[in-house]
């Protein structure tokens, strides 16, 4: 299964910051036995993340998209509309069971508003964008996401 990662951070972008949450899902997904074909750091600006997102999926590049990053309540938080865009079907339960899971944890992982949802044959999942938030998250949400991708592809 091929996994594109992206970072939604102008600051990581602009390599004023280092691309933890990036580098945290890299290794759970390596350790989950999955290729990454893609792992970048992109601005915050929903037409870019959109575009990337829409190309990636209808050129068949990835099977998987995990977006960490741009999805809280910040001014130019955007991740959630830019995948928004370019999703056919929208998943709810994966959101909705990150952020139950998540509040366990903590009472502001209320504030997240990451979607989930299918362009083509392609799973698109929005992830917090704190290193430690990410990894949990996507450690809970791993063993479905791959399922499902199995059933988006009608190998189940």
């Amino acid at each position: 299964m091929k996994v594109a990662i992206i970072t939604a951070n102008t600051d990581i972008y602009k390599e004023r910051e280092e691309n933890t949450s990036g580098e945290m899902i890299r290794d759970l997904v390596t350790e989950a036995g999955l290729e990454i074909v893609f792992l970048r750091a992109l601005p915050k600006d929903r037409k870019v993340l959109s575009t990337v997102m829409q190309r990636m999926a209808d050129n068949h590049l990835t099977d998987l998209i995990l977006v960490t990053g741009g999805s809280g309540c910040g001014p130019s938080d955007c991740t959630p509309e830019a995948t928004r865009d370019v999703i056919d079907r929208e998943v709810p339960g994966i959101s909705e069971a990150m952020r139950a899971h998540t509040m366990e944890l903590t009472k502001r992982s209320m504030l997240n508003r990451s979607v989930a949802g299918i362009r083509g044959d392609v799973l698109i999942v929005d992830l917090p964008g704190k290193a430690q938030a990410a990894r949990e998250a996507l450690h809970y949400l791993m063993p479905e996401l791959v399922h499902a991708v199995k059933v988006i592809k009608g190998d189940i």
